[in-house]
């Protein structure tokens, strides 16, 4: 039986509504985070492996490029957690209808934006 249906394969072209777009990232982040997690535990052990290390890790964290990467990576991990929680709370039955939908991806974003730059203050 041949499908006659159009297929469209440019994922450009196509409209998804806000809360695919928390879906997705929710995604992305989690696989920042899995990578992220590792270089935040060799940081982690190199600064608890004697004093030296402590320092070495002291002084890495004067550069502008590695608090970027650590602010990336905790910026993940605060988006992961944000809207992780946003799914838990679907899945008890908070706002899993099409109309809530687009009010808990604003809510996603918007927490999420204020993690964002409380992490940045924290850092710098």
């Amino acid at each position: 039986m041949k499908d006659n249906r159009p297929v469209n394969l440019d994922i450009s072209t196509i409209n998804l509504p806000l809360a695919a777009y928390t879906s997705i990232t929710h995604r992305v982040s989690g696989i920042i985070v899995f990578v992220g997690i590792a270089i935040l535990l060799w940081i982690f052990g190199t600064s608890l492996s004697s004093e030296e290390g402590f320092n070495q890790v002291k002084d890495l964290m004067t550069s502008p490029v590695v608090k970027f990467v650590v602010w990336g990576i905790l910026s993940a991990l605060a988006y992961h957690m944000v809207a992780g929680i946003k799914h838990l709370l679907m899945d008890s039955g908070i706002g899993e209808t099409k109309e809530a939908a687009p009010l808990g991806a604003k809510i996603t974003i918007a927490v999420s934006l204020i993690l964002f730059i409380a992490l940045g203050v924290w850092l710098w």
